[in-house]
């Protein structure tokens, strides 16, 4: 069965299966600007994974700078990524533009390795491939600890949730 979510309404299968607590959190090669980045490159430490189709929409760019406000009172506990399929300058652009400093940019453009592995890769349904809307958090040893998979794209995941599962792995 595919594992599905909705944009604007119409369902959208996703690439992947659905990661589920407890289950070892998949490889990946993104890139932060031009240097490549893998799961193995991220601290082992508690780590949060938000994953947006476009930091230049407005729900993205709020859950975003959301999350961005929301972790700075961690500190460097916890390492937080942003993850989507814009280019790696346009991350960066927007980072700087809104001032936001917590969040790790991750581009999955070059491959759609994250995409394809952790179950959100938009493949089909859309003009373009996108990824869907989920957070993920991954405790220390390398297990999911929490995901979500925002069942309708346009809608802003449970930051509450997220945050309090992501204190919980850094303890």
């Amino acid at each position: 069965m595919a594992h599905t979510v909705t944009f604007k309404g119409n369902t959208v299968p996703l690439a992947g299966s659905a990661l589920k607590v407890g289950d070892a959190a998949p490889a990946f090669a993104t890139l932060k600007v031009l240097d490549k980045v893998t799961l193995a490159d991220t601290p082992a430490k508690a780590r949060l994974f938000s994953v947006v189709p476009s930091l230049d929409t407005p729900v993205c760019s709020m859950q975003t700078k959301k999350f961005d406000d929301g972790l700075k009172a961690l500190g460097d506990t916890v390492a937080c990524y942003t993850v989507s399929l814009d280019l790696p300058f346009a991350q960066k652009r927007f980072c700087s533009a809104e001032g936001v400093s917590t969040m790790t940019t991750l581009s999955d453009v070059h491959d759609h390795s994250f995409g394809k592995n952790w179950g959100v890769l938009i493949e089909s349904g859309l003009p373009l491939k996108l990824l869907a809307r989920a957070v993920f958090v991954v405790d220390k040893a390398g297990k999911i600890a929490y995901a979500e998979y925002v069942p309708e794209v346009t809608s802003e995941p449970n930051y509450a949730a997220a945050m309090d599962a992501l204190k919980k792995a850094a303890a």
